[in-house]
């Protein structure tokens, strides 16, 4: 589908098993990311074996759905070894995100990253059971939230170590497939290895929630911070702090937080703004949406500057496009 450089088409696909939806999904993305794939050559991947044998081991659950995606990729080596997602390339993302507590507690998470690379696909699924999540590497989520009301997203820890491990997208879609609560995707997340360093931040409908910063060389620690950007507890990548403001960022997020007049309709919609709300799209580092999910209620919102709004629910999700314009703030 052609498209200008700052009107994209955000797609809610749903499809219950893998099937010709999916299907359609690979063979549009597949050529670039198997030159993604390929970027360091065929042999600094993991062979075929290794790859099933790493998710037979950490994410067995999976393995039924894996091999639907396979075979509807067409059943070739380097496909397979890709949706493994076992060891994949190294690559960097930004991200906001924030837990509000409150009778009804909400994650918001700001996903920034290049609108050329991202897939722009919605998916509902019920492989193992209902989720709706932002589709990342064909399977993987970078956000998303299951039928429990689980919910769950990603953001760059901001190391330059990689490690043996899986890239976390394929991690996320795990903990939705099979978690519950908080509480279950820790313990999953202390025993499943990452190839790099990723902050997640988790919220169950009980209103408990934890930030969880993994590395491939460090063990997990579960904080009880409800705000994440782009490091840990320390700044160990000052260039891409600085480039990225995660210092600032976090900071602003905490301090909003701490106001005790701030309501939720306004901390929600800070996101859309300048300094969490981003435009640095030609440096991959632009915001591409807000995502706003709601684990009581089970329903999830994604929000643009301009009080564009797309939501959808297990109770209600609707096919279709969104048209998204880029390049610019909030007003």
């Amino acid at each position: 589908m052609a498209r200008s450089p700052d009107f994209f088409r955000l797609a809610s696909i749903e499809e219950g098993e893998p099937g010709p939806k999916w299907q359609g999904l690979f063979e549009a993305h597949w050529p670039q990311y198997q030159t993604w794939f390929l970027s360091e050559g065929e042999l600094a991947r993991p062979g075929y074996m290794t790859s099933v044998r790493n998710l037979r081991s950490y994410m067995p659950e999976l393995l039924p759905t894996y091999e639907k995606l396979v075979d509807l990729a067409g059943g070739g080596d380097l496909a397979a070894r890709f949706l493994s997602f076992y060891r994949p390339p190294p690559y960097l993302l930004g991200c906001s995100q924030a837990v509000w507590s409150g009778r009804k507690p909400l994650l918001i998470r700001n996903y920034d990253y290049s609108p050329i690379l991202f897939e722009w696909a919605l998916l509902k699924t019920c492989w193992l059971r209902p989720v709706i999540a932002m589709s990342d590497c064909l399977w993987g989520a970078l956000d998303g939230i299951n039928d429990a009301g689980l919910a769950v997203s990603l953001a760059f820890g901001g190391r330059k170590t990689t490690g043996d491990g899986f890239g976390v997208p394929v991690v996320l879609r795990y903990i939705l497939e099979v978690c519950d609560n908080v509480r279950e995707a820790c313990f999953v997340l202390r025993r499943i290895p990452v190839h790099m360093t990723y902050n997640l931040t988790l919220l169950d409908r009980s209103g408990v929630f934890v930030t969880a910063y993994l590395a491939p060389d460090r063990k997990p620690r579960f904080v009880r911070s409800p705000v994440s950007t782009n490091h840990q507890d320390r700044i160990e990548w000052p260039a891409y702090a600085r480039m990225s403001a995660s210092i600032e960022r976090r900071a602003f997020l905490e301090e909003r937080l701490a106001d005790q007049t701030e309501t939720e309709t306004n901390f929600v919609n800070c996101f859309l703004r300048p300094p969490i709300h981003r435009i640095r799209y030609e440096r991959a580092f632009g915001t591409l949406y807000t995502a706003v999910y709601r684990p009581v209620e089970g329903r999830v919102e994604y929000r643009w500057p301009g009080k564009r709004i797309l939501r959808q629910s297990f109770a209600s999700f609707e096919e279709g496009l969104e048209t998204v314009h880029l390049g610019q703030s909030a007003a």
